[in-house]
């Protein structure tokens, strides 16, 4: 049974150059969740963080080892936290999850509804511009929350699948399909109605779709 193995907040902050969020600490006892996110936590840039498509970011603890095998050089920010997830799940999977299933995690409902698509955070974060790209290759990008039903979580509860829809998109298969190149515009039309899917995510595929000369989707 997957688990929710941490819950993490922060605030925004400022280092040199910019002012961010990215920096999580694990909370102990019960987190609220709502449309928004989790209690406690802060969004530094809502220009392109935050709301409630974004409103809680997920990770699963299985994609750290991996990364830390490629990435020898990074080890030390390679650890939980290091990707600035909210919630770390043990035992899902970009393969595993699909947009628009409906996961219970304690009282709260939420629901998946696009991949992380990596920025100049991450890359700042590790000091590392390869970071974005890695992301992309790998797949290993984890993906963003809307709360459907507001909610308690504590570390340590399990999450358990209440619903799925038909021909659902796995996380893995949204990244392969967006940055795919060159873009597979039957695919891309399909992808922009896949049930659940973030309306930012929907638009953008359904443009690339139809674009005369169609392209991955822009880092």
């Amino acid at each position: 049974m997957p688990t929710l193995l941490e819950i993490r907040t922060g605030h925004a902050q400022r280092v040199p150059g910019h002012v961010t969020a990215y920096g999580k600490a694990p909370r102990t006892g019960p987190v609220k969740a709502h449309a928004m996110g989790l209690e406690g936590d802060e969004v530094a840039n809502t220009r392109v963080h935050g709301g409630p498509e974004k409103a809680v970011y997920a990770y699963g603890a299985g994609n750290y080892p991996l990364w830390a095998a490629e990435h020898p050089h990074h080890m030390a920010k390679l650890v939980p936290g290091g990707f600035g997830e909210n919630l770390l799940l043990n035992g899902l999977s970009e393969h595993l999850v699909c947009i628009g299933d409906r996961w219970r995690i304690g009282t709260a409902l939420v629901e998946p509804c696009q991949p992380r698509q990596p920025c100049s955070t991450l890359a700042r974060w590790f000091d590392d511009p390869q970071m974005v790209k890695a992301m992309v290759a790998n797949g290993r990008a984890g993906w963003y929350l809307r709360v459907v039903e507001d909610g308690i979580m504590t570390a340590g509860d399990t999450a358990t699948l209440e619903h799925r829809p038909e021909s659902a998109w796995t996380i893995a298969d949204v990244l392969a399909a967006s940055y795919r190149n060159p873009p597979d515009p039957a695919g891309l039309d399909r992808l922009a109605n896949a049930p659940g899917l973030a309306s930012s995510w929907a638009t953008w595929a359904a443009r690339a779709a139809k674009a005369a000369a169609p392209k991955p989707k822009p880092l």
